[in-house]
């Protein structure tokens, strides 16, 4: 079995990424603009950064999940007793406070369309998912639906809602949806009766709404230089949804000799098995005998003696009489 699938957003192509069988929707963002290689104070919610004096940021030392290496000064506010560590990196640092909502919630009305053929070289058999038709508009007005099986446009917020969740839920700090199509075919019938069967599930812990790791999210930036020839940077933390893409598919056809030599299979494996459970009930159990007994029945026949003509007591025939 060969499947491969191919799919687009019509409505989200900036808010996008793609990959092998996945691709990611974007839904909420923070932006730390204009970055550039210089010495800052590292955020105040790393505890490896935290400092009282100078001699709490050693010289070199990398912050643990931090963004730079300490330059061993320690900057505090006014009249502030502790501080964070002096650091080297893309100044200023990232902000931690994760969104209160997210930033682009429509995006569950964006659609995708997921584009899925299936090929069976050993019956030579192949389909897609996509209605036969030369009607151009077809997919352009249509939603998949139970309806309309072969129409394979999908509402984002229709494939959250199928996993048992809420979009804007799940938009606030992204999650994972597995969307799963079989192909199960029987071949002996028309082509019509092999028809793709979906399911949507979700693939993240969604119960783990208040850990630290919950949700979906990556970095990534996009470098610049000025006037002067100086790089610096924007840098993206984007979360958002990622669909994963997983297709499978079986079929099978009647053959009458495989047919047969299923059938002669099994009757020999009949014959074989009666005959291994006679040899451990007859010779391998201790109640053998009663088996034995139960199994054979033993018959005795009786030998019967010829008996001669016999003879008159007595007597004797006139033959044998001498005459006088």
């Amino acid at each position: 079995m060969r499947g491969k699938s191919g799919f687009w957003a019509e409505d989200c192509k900036r808010n996008h990424l793609s990959g092998e069988n996945v691709f990611f929707v974007m839904t909420n963002l923070i932006v730390t603009p204009n970055q550039r290689q210089t010495t800052c104070p590292e955020s105040v919610n790393i505890p490896d950064a935290l400092c009282h004096q100078d001699e709490d940021c050693p010289e070199g030392q990398a912050v643990v999940a931090g963004n730079g290496v300490k330059t061993g000064r320690c900057l505090k506010d006014r009249d502030s007793i502790r501080g964070s560590c002096e650091v080297l990196a893309w100044c200023p640092v990232e902000k931690r406070s994760k969104p209160k909502k997210p930033l682009l919630a429509s995006a569950e009305n964006f659609t995708v369309f997921i584009k899925n053929s299936i090929r069976f070289p050993k019956f030579k058999f192949s389909k897609m998912n996509v209605l036969a038709t030369n009607n151009e508009s077809y997919l352009k007005t249509c939603h998949y639906s139970m309806e309309h099986p072969y129409c394979p446009i999908f509402l984002l917020g229709n494939i959250v809602r199928w996993t048992g969740n809420n979009f804007q839920e799940m938009a606030l700090e992204g999650g994972v949806i597995g969307i799963q199509i079989e192909w199960n075919c029987d071949l002996d019938q028309a082509p019509s009766e092999c028809n793709p069967h979906y399911s949507f599930s979700r693939l993240d812990n969604k119960f783990a709404e208040k850990s630290v790791s919950s949700g979906y999210n990556f970095r990534f930036a996009k470098y610049y230089r000025d006037a002067k020839g100086i790089e610096y940077r924007t840098l993206f933390k984007a979360y958002g949804i990622r669909f994963d893409v997983m297709v499978n598919g079986k079929a099978g056809k009647f053959n009458i000799i495989p047919t047969i030599i299923n059938i002669g299979s099994g009757l020999a494996l009949m014959g074989a098995g009666a005959f291994f459970c006679d040899l451990v009930l007859l010779y391998l159990i201790k109640k053998s005998n009663f088996y034995r007994g139960k199994k054979y029945e033993e018959v005795k026949s009786s030998s019967r003696k010829s008996l001669t003509s016999p003879t008159l007591n007595g007597s004797q025939s006139p033959d044998q009489l001498g005459g006088l």
